[in-house]
């Protein structure tokens, strides 16, 4: 895999992570107006599930990388 597929997959990984932590911004933001008080350990949990997410994407993309496999002299 080319060094621009994979700066692309970053790139693209960090745009997904900074959408879902805005959407989470955004719902704190609105629960603030309507003063409902969302606790700090369910917003630590939610980027908690941001994280995983993240990491899931990042594992994905490195799994998704051709190794130098040869089976009887044919490249894969």
């Amino acid at each position: 895999m080319a060094f621009g597929a994979i700066i692309l997959g970053v790139i693209n990984i960090a745009i997904v992570v900074a959408i879902l932590v805005l959407i989470g911004a955004l719902i704190v933001m609105v629960a603030g107006w309507f003063e409902w008080p969302i606790p700090w350990n369910v917003q630590r949990l939610y980027l908690l599930i941001v994280m995983l997410i993240a990491l899931y994407m990042v594992v994905a993309l490195l799994l998704g990388l051709p190794l130098p496999l040869r089976v009887i002299g044919e490249r894969y």
